[in-house]
């Protein structure tokens, strides 16, 4: 059996095969806000569909908080190309509305006035629905409204005989994927770095979340930090104090799916205090740590498609781990879909980098504290001159790690170049190495750089930018077949929402305690 990142790295280009079997997804967040860059309060528009049902438009959090859903693509430019069609429908189809196009929110009304995302009266759409009421009263709304954008990545069945050593196919899967998540945890830093485009906010939100005196003020009405990345990713963002103390592990994936059921079956006390059912209606799935396993907020998770009423930790530890979730890509303002495909060419060579890479074991209890401190750090002051991260225990300066990490990477971008299909893997790669060169040029300098010289607020500028996108991609008229499928799935997912909701004869609360009952 082959050991070493070279030998791996020599097997997969002799079987190129493998390198163009590797599966890329986008889920891309939005909310929809009217024209002044408030948050929208109509419901979800009919015209696209049913967010229960529709595989390529739902929501997340908030009625307003679009979710938009591409197919696993062969290559990143198709994939951008599909999320940017979408976006193109979404235009074309809600026209009087915009796509905000930045990870912190627009202007948010009142607590109570945030719209909790409906899904219908189907036992699936009221499991849904009752899960993010749960939020609500566990994490407020305003954090709800913060978007992302989460990558999908899956290697090829077979590309695992060559990276783990298990015995059954379903177990090497699962060492591999664990391996790359390691990797990931103590690299993903410099994603931050690379990418964050969050380190300014609207005074709104703070004054919504309560954290106006945890910033600096840079104008009236803009806030941030001199040298953050992203906000979003940062504990100013959507963190949880109780997630934090749950010592998740990925050394192994029972005892990940172990920790996890610990979370989802154990009471916390101060949702004890809130309860389940207000007024004789549902307020929350449970009183437990976590109410179902997707309320644990991780930068990348492991993942297996789920069917009606499965629970994702048993699907997870029964059929094994499907593909991978990151999950702390910021929206590119810049772009009208929210990323650009040279930005996915390099997470392919990275997380490829990642799977490849030998991939020591986590010390006991298997937490990753040293990778989570640095990930933290640069999120609130990545760019900040002489900043000092921890490796292996030692002190060592951001860019020179970084400029280490883009050089071990530069030998999978080369791999990608000459098997995958698409040549300009290393293209990619060589803007990211001018970035740890030249903070200058991230995202999140470039974005305090435009506020400084538009003299404009983050929300004025922020809806600047979405507004040029949204009448850019209503002019890009899509091609009738394109436009055609899209208005098809969408009226199948309206009607498939229908037959569900006709069809449940269970009880919501008898359809939960199965729910609950499907943990193993």
């Amino acid at each position: 059996m082959m050991t070493s990142a070279f030998d791996r790295r020599a097997r997969m280009a002799a079987h190129p095969e493998l390198l163009r079997g590797i599966r890329r997804g986008i889920e891309k967040e939005g909310l929809r806000v009217d024209t002044q860059g408030n948050l929208a309060r109509t419901p979800h528009p009919g015209a696209l569909g049913a967010a229960l049902a529709n595989p390529h438009i739902t929501t997340d959090y908030s009625e307003a908080l679009l979710e938009l859903v591409t197919s696993p693509d062969a290559s990143a430019a198709a994939l951008v190309r599909e999320l940017t069609d979408i976006h193109r429908f979404v235009a074309l189809r809600n026209p009087g509305e915009t796509l905000w196009n930045q990870s912190m929110p627009a202007h948010l009304p009142a607590e109570a006035d945030i719209p909790v995302a409906w899904y219908g009266t189907s036992n699936t759409g009221m499991l849904k629905h009752v899960y993010r009421l749960g939020l609500a009263w566990r994490y407020g709304k305003v954090m709800q409204c913060i978007a992302g954008v989460h990558y999908n990545f899956s290697l090829p069945e077979t590309a695992w005989n060559f990276l783990a050593a298990d015995d059954t196919a379903q177990e090497r899967r699962n060492t591999g994927y664990m391996g790359l998540i390691r990797n990931f945890m103590r690299h993903a830093w410099l994603l931050m770095y690379l990418f964050g485009a969050a380190p300014a906010v609207s005074r709104s939100f703070l004054q919504h979340a309560g954290l106006e005196s945890q910033l600096t003020r840079l104008s009236p009405d803009t806030y941030g930090l001199p040298w953050a990345t992203s906000l979003r990713m940062s504990d100013l963002g959507y963190k949880s104090p109780i997630q934090s103390e749950l010592q998740l592990c990925y050394n192994d994936l029972d005892t990940f799916t172990a920790r996890i059921h610990t979370a989802v079956t154990t009471p916390w006390p101060a949702y004890e205090a809130i309860g389940t059912h207000r007024d004789g209606q549902r307020i929350q799935l449970n009183t437990n740590i976590l109410q179902i396993e997707n309320e644990y907020y991780a930068t990348i998770r492991p993942k297996q498609t789920a069917r009606r009423c499965e629970r994702p930790n048993t699907i997870l530890h029964q059929r094994g781990i499907q593909y991978i979730e990151v999950r702390c890509m910021d929206i590119d303002p810049w772009e009208p879909a929210g990323i650009a495909a040279d930005t996915c060419r390099f997470l392919d060579a990275f997380l490829l980098f990642c799977a490849l890479e030998d991939s020591p074991m986590f010390p006991a209890p298997g937490t990753c504290q040293e990778s989570q401190g640095n990930f933290g750090r640069v999120a609130r002051e990545g760019r900040k001159p002489g900043l000092q991260l921890m490796r292996d225990g030692q002190a060592i300066g951001l860019q020179d790690w970084a400029q280490d990490i883009l050089r071990r990477i530069a030998p999978y971008a080369e791999l990608l170049d000459a098997h995958s299909g698409d040549p300009l893997h290393g293209a990619a790669l060589r803007l990211q190495q001018a970035k740890a060169q030249d903070p200058a040029l991230t995202p999140s300098a470039r974005l305090l750089a435009a506020l400084r010289d538009s003299g404009q607020e983050f929300h004025d500028w922020t809806l600047a930018q979405s507004q040029a996108h949204w009448a850019a991609l209503q002019a890009q008229r899509l091609p009738p077949d394109t436009l055609a499928a899209y208005d098809q799935a969408a009226r199948d997912s309206l009607a498939e929402q229908a037959a569900l909701e006709a069809g449940d004869t269970e009880s919501f609360e008898d359809y939960v305690a199965r729910f609950h009952a499907a943990l193993v």
